[in-house]
C-alpha cells in the first residue's frame, strides 16, 4: 500500500486526502492547529473547511510533520503559494529522500517570480524529475462529494507522473498525465486572477457576454505569457488552462470568483479579507503575476486591471472602462 503524506488540511488538501485514500493510499494528513487535527482523528470530519465530507477510514491526522513524513512513498504539499518557501524550509531535513513531492499549488512567488516548483527544487534541493504538479481543474467542494472529475499530474519525468496519477485513479477521479510543467502551472496561477475579473463583472451585474469576453481574453492573457515561458500551447487548450479556468471563473464555489464578486458589489478589499476564511490566491498572486509577465515583456491587460483593483484602490467599473477603451489589435494572441 501506498503511504502518502499530505501537507496541509485546508479545503484542497483535505479533499484530495480524500481522493488518495479512495484510491487505496494510507494517508496522514498534518495540519498547523491541534484543535483541526483533533477533530479531523475524532469525527473524520474537516468542519472548518469540507464539512460535509466524511473522511475515509485512511485517513489520519496529525500536528507532526515529521511523523506524517516517515517513511513516506508520496508527498503532497498544499499550503498557500506564498507560504511554501517557509513551510519546506522547516520540512526540508524531513523529506523521504526519493518519494515524488507533489505540488498542488497554484501561484507565483512574490518577489522571485518563480513557480512553485522552481521553489520546491530551490528550497528542498531535490531535481525536477520528482516534482510533479497536480493543479486541478477540480473544485474542492465538488470533489468532496465525488462527482466525476478529471485532473492533470505533470511531470518532466513521465515515469513519475504517471506514478502519482496510478496513486490517485479512482472510479470517479480520472488522473491524465503530462510533462508540461510550465504550461500547467502557469495556467494554474493565472486563472485565479483572470477568475477575479469575471467575479467583479458579476458583482457590477454584468451578463453573459461580458463574463464570456473576459474569460476568454483572459485565455489568451494566459497563452501568451506561457509560450513567452516555453510551454506548449496545447496545454491551454486542455483541463489544466480551458478547464480550469472555466471551472475557476463561472462556479459559485470558487473563492476567486466569489472574491471579485464582492469588490464588484462595492465591498473593500480589507472587508472580503475579514469576512473570508480561505485563501483567494488571485489576491496576492496577481501582483506576482504581473512581475513575471513584465519581466518577459508580455502583455497582461486584465491582471494589470485586477493589480489596479485590488492593490491600488481602483474601482472595478474604472477597470472595465480602461479595458475597452485600449487600442484595437487582432482578435488572435
Amino acid at each position: 500500500m501506498t503511504r502518502a503524506a499530505d501537507l496541509c488540511a485546508g479545503s484542497w488538501g483535505t479533499a484530495f486526502a480524500m481522493v488518495l485514500a479512495d484510491a487505496g493510499c494510507d494517508v496522514t494528513l498534518w495540519g498547523r492547529r491541534q484543535s483541526l487535527v483533533d477533530q479531523i482523528t475524532a469525527e473524520h470530519v474537516n468542519r472548518d473547511y469540507l464539512p460535509e465530507l466524511v473522511l475515509p477510514d485512511a485517513v489520519r491526522a496529525t500536528t507532526d510533520p515529521a511523523e506524517a513524513l516517515t517513511a513516506a512513498d508520496l508527498v503532497v504539499l498544499a499550503v498557500p503559494s506564498q507560504s511554501l518557501r517557509a513551510n519546506l524550509s522547516a520540512w526540508r531535513d524531513l523529506l523521504p529522500p526519493t518519494a515524488p513531492v507533489v505540488s498542488l499549488l497554484k501561484g507565483i512567488e512574490l518577489g522571485t517570480s518563480k513557480r512553485m516548483s522552481e521553489v520546491m527544487c530551490e528550497v528542498a534541493r531535490i531535481t525536477p524529475e520528482r516534482v510533479p504538479v497536480v493543479p486541478g481543474r477540480n473544485l474542492a467542494h465538488a470533489i468532496a462529494q465525488r462527482q466525476p472529475a478529471a485532473s492533470v499530474v505533470s511531470c518532466v519525468d513521465h515515469d513519475t507522473a504517471d506514478q502519482v496519477a496510478h496513486a490517485c485513479a479512482t472510479s470517479w477521479f480520472r488522473p491524465y498525465t503530462g510533462t508540461d510543467v510550465v504550461g500547467t502551472e502557469v495556467g494554474g496561477a493565472v486563472k485565479n486572477v483572470i477568475a477575479l475579473a469575471v467575479g467583479m463583472a458579476h458583482g457590477l451585474g454584468l451578463g453573459d457576454n461580458s463574463k464570456a469576453t473576459i474569460l476568454t481574453r483572459g485565455l489568451a492573457e494566459t497563452s501568451r505569457l506561457g509560450q513567452a515561458l516555453g510551454a506548449e500551447q496545447s496545454t491551454f487548450a486542455g483541463l489544466a488552462g480551458l478547464g480550469d479556468l472555466v471551472a475557476t471563473c463561472m462556479s459559485p464555489l470558487s473563492r476567486n470568483r466569489s472574491f471579485g464578486e464582492e469588490l464588484g458589489r462595492g465591498t473593500s478589499v480589507a472587508d472580503v479579507v475579514a469576512h473570508t476564511r480561505q485563501t483567494a490566491e488571485g489576491v496576492t498572486s496577481c501582483l506576482s503575476v504581473l512581475e513575471l509577465a513584465r519581466a518577459h515583456g508580455v502583455d497582461v491587460p486584465i491582471t494589470e486591471g485586477v493589480v489596479g483593483v485590488v492593490h491600488h484602490g481602483v474601482a472595478p467599473a474604472e477597470m472595465g472602462r480602461a479595458l475597452l477603451s485600449r487600442a484595437r489589435r487582432p482578435e488572435v494572441g
